[in-house]
């Protein structure tokens, strides 16, 4: 089976996930403000890795870490020499300063959580139109603080726990704030995201119904004449991997929906009639009930569970793939932050 590659239609910003428990709504502001943009969690993002992404900026999340602490998570030393602007926030703020030469101490008094109050110190690009009053209001979430800056940063806003809490080396637009402007909290956060991609020179060009557009053109061309076969559950995931696909080479995909006994009542038949009645797929009902139940009967173990269920998925979806002639790939939709 091969794998349908990215999109690489637009620019491309990079946002490193340090396990931030916001860093969805960082992508999300900056669809908003249609721009492309892919979370990748930082132990996948090598060298190779971002020569070949060749992100046009680079955004550096928050993280529950402490970069003090021996394997800490770190981006690449390579993120700071691709000439492309750089955000950090919160803890992306913290490492930035820690590899480029700054200190981070912990927190001893100066650790924040909930809102806070930054104030500006000087005039800044990212902060053109942010501030409307001698203060704005922010969401804190640190234990650790920057203790002293990296060379070439320079302090353009403070807040009482935070004395660096927006710092940047214009030099090398490099910018760091200790707070989380993507969240609600931080009323006006969006518009440090919206001065960021301009600053690096967005075209602001991208949208949901172009990357639909897109994605179908692709599958296309790759495709071919070829086959394809697709785990259809039902689920949003599948269900949106199955209708781009049969909008791209209609008749060539064949979708397998593995019926294991355990769903509510009459929903197998709902999800088959749906897909094969109304929206006009190849769908396969195996009906696998017998096969599914016999082997969880007298198991309570969840994790035993779990196991025999998705041996035997495995199992029974490859049964019915080889019966597909010619089939050359395999769709499945996955959740994006399960990627």
């Amino acid at each position: 089976m091969e794998k349908i590659a990215a999109l690489q239609h637009h620019d491309r910003l990079l946002i490193i996930d340090f396990g931030s428990q916001v860093t969805q709504l960082i992508a999300r502001r900056l669809r908003e403000l249609n721009v492309y943009c892919e979370i990748h969690p930082f132990q996948s993002v090598t060298d190779e890795f971002l020569d070949s992404f060749a992100p046009k900026a680079v955004i550096l999340s928050g993280g529950p870490a402490s970069v003090i602490d021996p394997g800490s998570p770190r981006p690449p030393e390579r993120v700071f020499e691709l000439g492309v602007p750089v955000l950090g926030i919160c803890y992306g703020q913290q490492v930035m300063m820690q590899m480029l030469g700054g200190q981070v101490v912990r927190g001893d008094g100066t650790a924040e959580f909930g809102r806070a109050y930054v104030v500006p110190a000087a005039s800044l690009e990212l902060l053109d139109g942010w501030f409307t009053t001698e203060r704005e209001q922010v969401w804190m979430s640190h234990g650790d603080h920057v203790a002293e800056l990296a060379p070439g940063f320079e302090v353009y806003a403070t807040s009482p726990g935070a004395p660096f809490a927006v710092t940047a080396d214009t030099s090398r637009n490099f910018y760091a704030v200790q707070f989380h402007p993507e969240v609600h909290h931080t009323p006006r956060g969006a518009r440090l995201y919206e001065n960021f991609v301009r600053t690096a020179g967005f075209a602001g060009d991208w949208t949901m119904a172009s990357y639909r557009d897109e994605a179908v053109a692709q599958i296309r061309d790759q495709v071919g004449d070829a086959k394809v076969i697709c785990a259809l559950s039902g689920g949003v995931d599948s269900s949106v991997a199955a209708a781009l696909i049969h909008e791209a080479v209609g008749d060539q995909l064949t979708c397998v929906f593995v019926d294991h006994g355990l769903l509510r009542q009459a929903e197998a038949d709902e999800v088959v009639g749906m897909f094969r009645d109304h929206m006009n797929l190849q769908v396969i009902h195996a009906q696998e009930q017998e096969l599914f139940l016999g082997q969880l009967d007298g198991v309570s173990d969840p994790e035993t569970k779990r196991k025999i269920i998705g041996r035997l998925f495995i199992d029974v979806f490859q049964k019915y793939a080889d019966q597909i002639d010619g089939a050359r790939y395999l769709a499945q939709g996955t959740l994006y932050p399960d990627v």
